[in-house]
């Protein structure tokens, strides 16, 4: 597609000696230069978790009973599939 664009001729004196020194044509460099921004908003657009710290001493062992207590809450409210979790569990044991 072939588009005008108006940018100041300071930019354009700048950008025409990067072109040389790098053995390249303008062109090119225009097309690195909105590859990197869209590729750059595509990032800053996707799904990032926030950083988040807690106060304690940290992960902390269970016991036994609370474990199976706590794995009942996470099945009952859908976050874990024991039926995924038995069968990992017995090919576990059967392999070794």
């Amino acid at each position: 597609m072939k588009t005008t664009v108006q940018i100041p001729d300071s930019l354009f004196e700048e950008a025409r000696k990067v072109a040389n020194r790098e053995r390249t044509t303008l062109k090119a460099l225009i097309e690195e230069g909105l590859r990197r921004i869209v590729s750059q908003h595509k990032r800053r657009n996707g799904f990032r978790l926030r950083k988040a710290t807690f106060k304690g001493k940290g992960l902390q062992p269970l016991s036994e009973v609370e474990s199976q207590e706590s794995f009942g809450r996470l099945g009952e409210a859908g976050f874990i599939c024991f039926s995924n979790l038995f069968a990992h569990h017995r090919h576990q044991n059967a392999t070794g």
